[in-house]
């Protein structure tokens, strides 16, 4: 059993009755689900005013009867929050008192901002309402996040038609939107030799391209040993792109960038997902068209509520 504890630092909650079946189905599976009433908060579009989402966030640095930590959903909103933020008080917490920090979308630039500011690491993975609170609960996604954070070390497979290689190095990333929206800022994690893992959604091709080649021309991507290309939802091209699809962007990308790009991952706004602890250790090997990434070196809970620190 696990006590989660809910937090919506972003967007208004429109789908509640997708939240209130996560929450349902959490509970039936024998774990607490806290602070409920941020469900239903509102403000415009967003989940509260500034000063309740901010407070959302802030409160961990003293949360007390929790093991996770998951944001309702994503959506635009913590890019107001992040001058407020006292990430070396939160960070204190994790240090003393770990916690399963687990989202993404949205949540990405708080996740990142941790990293870089105080190196603790989080997960991205599921949220409440999109992914425990879907008509049907995708079994993989289940499965993996409790593995995820309850294991000191594990390794995902998937099949990858990508170039042979092998690399060893921090895993970090996240929604691309984000991480871009980061660059030039002081929570864009400084990092050599790291394998960064992206996803989005509703980004046409060109669009995820010109992201991926800004964090290029920045300077980000050939600091990094590999790039890996997650799940991009709802990037259907249209008649003018004549044959310009998702394929045809990575094989663009591919012949640019001079690290390997790993396409094929689950990760991201599907409804199956892999879990990955950001910030973690991770290996990385592509051969015959399947590739594999151990990750460790992350914050687990046990089943009894119990939280380890594995630095």
């Amino acid at each position: 059993m696990s006590r989660i504890h809910l937090i919506a630092p972003s967007g208004y909650c429109f789908a509640q009755d997708a939240a209130q079946r996560g929450v349902q189905r959490l509970t039936e599976a024998g774990h607490q689900v806290s602070n409920q009433a941020v469900i239903s908060r509102r403000f415009q579009r967003f989940a509260g005013d500034d000063a309740a989402r901010l407070d959302d966030i802030n409160q961990l640095a003293t949360l007390e009867n929790a093991d996770i930590v998951m944001p309702v959903r994503g959506g635009y909103g913590v890019t107001r929050l992040l001058e407020n933020i006292d990430y070396s008080a939160i960070a204190t917490r994790l240090r003393n008192h770990p916690l399963v920090i687990c989202g993404h979308s949205d949540f990405t630039a708080v996740q990142l901002q941790l990293l870089a500011t105080e190196n603790a690491i989080t997960f991205s993975g599921p949220m409440l309402a999109g992914n425990f609170g879907a008509p049907e609960m995708n079994v993989f996604t289940w499965d993996h996040f409790w593995q995820a954070i309850t294991s000191p070390e594990f390794t995902l497979c998937w099949s990858s038609a990508s170039p042979a290689c092998q690399a060893q190095g921090t895993v970090w990333g996240g929604n691309l939107a984000m991480l871009c929206s980061l660059l030039g800022t002081p929570w864009m994690p400084d990092i050599d030799g790291g394998i960064l893992v992206i996803e989005d959604i509703n980004e046409h091709p060109y669009r995820i391209e010109r992201m991926v080649l800004q964090l290029h021309q920045a300077g980000v991507l050939r600091r990094q040993k590999a790039l890996i290309l997650g799940s991009f939802s709802a990037s259907k091209p249209n008649d003018y792109d004549n044959g310009y699809d998702l394929f045809a962007m990575i094989a663009a990308l591919r012949q640019r960038l001079a690290i390997p790009v790993i396409s094929g991952l689950d990760f991201g706004h599907e409804q199956r997902t892999v879990t990955l602890p950001l910030g973690a250790s991770g290996h990385l090997l592509c051969h015959d068209g399947r590739a594999s990434l151990t990750l460790k070196g992350h914050p687990t809970v046990n089943h009894c509520g119990k939280i380890y620190s594995h630095h």
